[in-house]
């Protein structure tokens, strides 16, 4: 992703900070990439003989040998960052961005020996700072016509060629990123995230499950928001600003955002369109809420962009929508993987172009929201079993999704859709783990019988071969499972699970029989993930009832597993205090 920084003077003072050590010691081993004279010009991080001042004489020179009047900002600064997913590059990698870079925006295009001077210099692992000054050798000037453009189209086909992740393709639906200065301040603050970032998810939220404009407002209200609206003479509602509280700018102003500097379809307009047509009111009991959304979800999908294709982009923003609540009111068990699905099917969400409001898929996600929201936000959200047709309803409407992109060449939001399913995937078999672990009743312990008196000595929990395990449990697919990449991590939870005290081979031969693997893309990624659902129930269960694991025997009749993960709550976690409201009264 290339970012154009504002023109600057002082091509020394910007060297001596990508060179330094950063506003707090952030930069690691700065140096330089790549040049326009490789590999003549040193680079002052290796080379005795070059210093920072020397080099910013150098890029300054044609500035200099100008005839006239000089340019006021000479200093063109780019940087360009890799997606916190992404592999780390190889300095060589890094080198030809740059190169395709300075040719793609006019600073330098390939072969032009008399072009302007620049220098990449990489001072972390994800993005690389590139520093030119606008004045060519043979004393013109640069064409930057459509600069930032070209160099966008440039990164895209790095992302295609590196295999990184696929960000923006022009369409004007990616989200609103947050600013450097936006995280170094979300950094000093001690907040989790910029402010950005969690308004965006917050107005989501709030219009995903709103009825109205007083609702919508209501909820902004609600979820601890400053809310702004901007009404015209005649009292009409036209747009609206939010802030977080406490987030001020450095003459303690609150720092407002639009809807529409937050994301495209949080406009009030856009965001109004959602009640524009009225959805009918629940009836469903909150018992059968699951299993209503789960059959309006599966109709949904059948019916997914049969309209044509502004009837898709509607269709897709109700699911998006769909996806967001089904976040809020999901049981602690998956609920981080289900708000990590709504936060990447949001591009998904947005199709390029008009959107119509019509459409049998779209009345029916709607419907769904609403009878998830308003009949499992009090009742049933820690029921993961209960949710998990829902789940499985949900990962085919999203599916459904991706196919549709894919046949209007949406590649953006296709590969949106295709990694929130993922993660709803997996949260489906999160979710079946943790049902098995529900229903496991232990095998008997069986005593073995010997003919001699010799006695075998026991292996120690985690010192078991588990390639043998996945032979004994699992002789259809052993060696499948085997050869997989993911066995690796197989292997660590079929570990613990022996370190909790029980049988790998019964725990394993249980999850595995939940539900079916030959449509598994990765079986043993999927066993992975019902392993973790399994050893969190167990964990959670332990932790309620009080007692401790019991001792691993050969038998593998142990109940409990080892404590969860740290931000992974269990499915039946207690409010603080509960403990202490259910103890014995104190006497006076």
């Amino acid at each position: 992703m290339p970012k154009k920084a504002r023109d600057g003077n002082d091509t020394w003072g910007l060297l001596d900070y990508l060179y330094g050590p950063g506003k707090r010691d952030e930069h690691t081993d700065p140096h330089m990439v790549a040049s326009w004279d490789d590999p003549y010009v040193e680079d002052p991080a290796r080379s005795p003989d070059m210093t920072i001042a020397d080099l910013a004489l150098m890029l300054d020179a044609p500035v200099y040998a100008l005839l006239g009047k000089k340019p006021s900002k000479h200093v063109y600064h780019v940087a360009v960052r890799n997606a916190p997913e992404d592999r780390s590059l190889t300095d060589e990698e890094w080198a030809r961005v740059a190169r395709e870079m300075m040719h793609a925006s006019g600073i330098a295009k390939h072969g032009d020996n008399q072009a302007c001077r620049w220098v990449a210099i990489r001072h972390a692992d994800d993005h690389i700072h590139i520093v030119a000054t606008q004045a060519r050798q043979d004393g013109g000037q640069p064409r930057l016509r459509q600069d930032i453009v070209n160099m966008h189209a440039a990164a895209r086909r790095f992302e295609v060629e590196f295999r990184l992740r696929r960000l923006t393709s022009g369409d004007k639906t990616a989200r609103k990123w947050p600013r450097t200065g936006e995280k170094e301040k979300a950094e000093r603050r001690g907040l989790p995230e910029p402010v950005r970032e969690t308004l965006q998810r917050t107005v989501r939220e709030a219009a995903a499950a709103a009825v109205s404009d007083a609702d919508f407002f209501a909820r902004l209200n609600a979820a601890g928001m400053r809310v702004q609206q901007r009404i015209a003479p005649d009292g009409t509602v036209t747009g609206y600003s939010v802030a977080l509280p406490g987030d001020r700018d450095g003459s303690q102003r609150a720092v407002w955002f639009s809807g529409t500097r937050l994301a495209p379809d949080l406009s009030l307009p856009r965001v109004r369109e959602r009640w524009q047509r009225p959805v009918p009111t629940s009836s469903a009991a909150p018992a059968g809420a699951w299993r209503v959304a789960e059959e309006k979800v599966r109709a949904a999908a059948e019916q997914l962009g049969a309209g044509g294709l502004h009837q898709g982009a509607g269709d897709v923003a109700a699911l998006g929508d769909l996806v967001v609540v089904a976040a809020l009111v999901s049981p602690y068990l998956v609920r981080d993987q289900i708000r990590q699905a709504a936060y990447e099917f949001e591009r998904a969400s947005r199709a390029p172009g008009a959107r119509s409001l019509q459409g049998e898929a779209r009345e029916l996600y709607r419907e769904s929201t609403q009878v998830l929201y308003q009949s499992v936000a009090s009742v049933g959200r820690n029921d993961a079993a209960a949710m998990l047709g829902f789940l499985l309803a949900l990962v085919r409407a999203v599916e459904a999704s991706r196919r549709w992109h894919q046949a209007q060449e949406h590649q953006a939001q296709a590969d949106a859709a295709g990694r929130a399913g993922r993660l709803l995937r997996e949260a489906v078999e999160v979710t079946a783990g943790e049902g098995a672990a529900r229903d496991y009743r232990p095998r008997a312990k069986r005593t073995p019988t010997r003919s001699d008196t010799a006695r075998r000595t026991a292996a120690a929990p985690g010192e078991r071969p588990m390639a043998g395990v996945v032979q004994q449990a699992l002789p259809g697919h052993a060696r499948t499972v085997l050869a997989d990449e993911a066995w690796p991590a197989l292997r660590t939870q079929l570990v613990e699970v022996e370190r909790a005290g029980e049988d790998p081979v019964d725990v394993l031969a249980t999850v595995a029989a939940r539900r079916e693997l030959t449509s598994a893309e990765s079986i043993a990624e999927v066993l992975t993930w019902r392993l973790d659902g399994w050893r969190r129930q167990r964990s959670s269960t332990a932790a309620a009832s009080g007692t401790s694991a019991p001792a691993a025997s050969a038998g593998g009749t142990g109940r409990t597993g080892p404590a969860r993960k740290s931000g992974a709550p269990g499915p039946t976690r207690r409010p603080p205090g509960d403990e202490q409201r259910k103890g014995p009264k104190r006497g006076r």
